[in-house]
């Protein structure tokens, strides 16, 4: 098995998609029809261009340092050009309040969009997370869902990066992978595009590193694109593609999926105390 953190700090919800991090603000902003989720005006892009130098000259610097972050399978990027080109859904574990700044690093070219909790694109981190290409996913309002949903297909149709945290939610320094949502696979059949598996696992500290990273350090391991099965019915092709990111993402983290204590799509899952339920310690 890979490095494990074993975190004991934080606070896992309950229900594996279950978020335990508290936004402090909210400014009342409305995800309803009529919202931009891709906003094409000339003063967000204003806005996104001098958010993207702002990441390149300070966020990555940071991010290398906070994480400690390795890359690995960066050439899959090159080796799939032309396949990536068309339109991508991008979809990695969520790990690390970090983790989706160094997942622009290294798509930065492609200027990626990201689908997110609705509480933080109206919290105190709303401008940062809007400007590096959020997308909120909007609650209760059928019709905003759907304005939600032709806007990111037309942009994947376009050519677009998107990213999404399939698991549905961020736990910090976590090893095993969570049930995925099937959200990504949906609209990868919708708009014909594949889904790139990502991961981050961890790496342990040696040294006088202990004193920097006293739970573990970061490697984000880029995969392979993976196509729908189109000769499936829509929702068996969903399933089977959400199943099939799933595997990928286990074995980018080290972990041979018949290990992983999850399975790999979102039933309502529940948290598994994996230390003592799943491996006996």
């Amino acid at each position: 098995m890979p490095y494990d953190p074993k975190p004991t700090k934080y606070p896992f919800p309950e229900n594996t998609d279950g978020h335990y991090l508290v936004v402090k603000k909210n400014d009342g902003a409305v995800f309803d029809k009529d919202y931009p989720y891709i906003d094409n005006s000339k003063g967000y892009k204003f806005r996104a261009a001098v958010m993207r130098i702002l990441v390149q000259v300070i966020a990555r610097p940071v991010a290398y340092l906070v994480l400690g972050l390795k890359v690995k399978g960066k050439e899959n990027l090159k080796k799939h050009k032309k396949e990536l080109s068309k339109g991508v859904i991008s979809v990695a574990n969520h790990v690390h309040l970090y983790d989706y700044i160094a997942e622009m690093l290294v798509f930065w070219r492609r200027k990626t969009r990201i689908i997110v909790w609705d509480k933080n694109m109206r919290g105190e981190n709303k401008y940062l997370i809007r400007y590096n290409g959020g997308i909120p996913v909007p609650v209760g309002d059928m019709k905003a869902t759907a304005a939600m949903s032709k806007a990111v297909t037309d942009y994947l149709k376009g050519g677009g990066w998107l990213h999404i945290a399939a698991e549905g939610s961020m736990w910090e320094y976590y090893m095993p992978i969570r049930p995925f949502k099937t959200g990504a696979a949906h609209f990868a059949y919708i708009a014909d595009v594949p889904v790139l598996p990502c991961a981050f696992s961890y790496r342990e500290p040696k040294g006088l590193l202990k004193l920097i990273y006293k739970q573990g350090m970061f490697t984000f391991n880029v995969g392979e694109p993976l196509f729908i099965d189109k000769s499936l019915p829509k929702n068996e092709a969903v399933i089977d593609l959400t199943k099939r990111a799933h595997e990928a993402c286990c074995r980018l983290a080290g972990i041979a999926p018949e290990e992983n204590p999850y399975p790999p799509v979102f039933k309502d899952s529940k948290r598994v105390d994996y230390y003592t339920e799943f491996y006996g310690k």
